[in-house]
């Protein structure tokens, strides 16, 4: 009799205890009625009284489905993302949703289509910081009541129509030519007005106009097919204003 005592109250001490890790609690319900938390560590339980459901409070990565979104500018866009979410009020994740985790995924859902419907497809391709911050506050504002914390949404991968990679390509092309076209006319506008100064200084100092002759035979001297033969511009003046003709000259017709 001692023994089947003894086998008796291991398994209803067995039946009545629980072990909760740390990172979970205890939502125990007596005949229906809600318990304070319980864990982590050995929990007894009342037999056929109490029930317990465990909670976990490590963050946990939802996937959210890609989503079928047509922007402000009427372009049809698939969308898929990622939310953070973790439980801060295990009795209130408990009593005041029925399955916490897929309520969230159809609040980020409903969420998604919604935020991203109102941005146009340059805001979603370049703005996702901004989109991701409100995405995560208005989750979290609907999921608060529940006891849920979203920390972090994040949009992974934007798909578009090949048509419009097309012309978005094309837009680009086109954007880098004109902003190569206007760094050209800029380089060429400063190189001739740095000319123009030269040609300015030059002609003040006729020194420097015979330097920079000389320099000029130099580099053309360098050349192998290149002979130089360098004169004095004051020895063929001369020869250059005999051989101009007259205006009388020119005039006259032969006979």
């Amino acid at each position: 009799m001692v023994l089947v005592v003894l086998l008796a109250a291991a398994a209803l001490t067995l039946l009545s205890s629980r072990v909760l890790r740390e990172y979970q609690r205890g939502v125990v319900f007596r005949l229906g009625r809600l318990r304070p938390l319980a864990g982590p560590g050995l929990v007894f339980l009342l037999p056929m009284v109490d029930r317990l459901i465990r909670v976990d409070l490590r963050t946990v990565t939802l996937t959210i489905p890609p989503q079928e979104v047509i922007t402000r500018d009427n372009v049809p866009a698939r969308v898929n993302a990622v939310a953070y979410f973790r439980v801060v009020d295990p009795a209130r994740a408990i009593t005041e949703v029925e399955a916490y985790p897929v309520a969230t995924s159809q609040i980020a859902q409903t969420t998604l289509r919604s935020v991203l419907g109102r941005a146009d497809l340059d805001t979603l391709l370049s703005e996702r910081d901004e989109l991701n911050d409100s995405l995560r506050r208005i989750i979290d504002e609907q999921t608060e009541p529940w006891g849920i914390k979203v920390t972090t949404v994040e949009i992974k991968d934007v798909e578009i129509p090949e048509a419009m990679q097309r012309a978005m390509a094309r837009g680009a092309e086109a954007e880098r030519e004109r902003r190569a076209k206007i760094i050209s006319a800029e380089g060429e506008f400063q190189a001739s007005q740095k000319l123009l100064e030269a040609s300015q200084v030059l002609s003040r100092n006729p020194a420097a106009m015979q330097l920079r002759y000389q320099q000029t035979l130099v580099e053309l001297g360098g050349e192998k097919s290149t002979i130089v033969f360098p004169l004095p511009l004051d020895l063929i003046a001369p020869f250059l204003t005999s051989t101009r003709p007259h205006p009388q000259d020119s005039s006259e017709t032969p006979n």
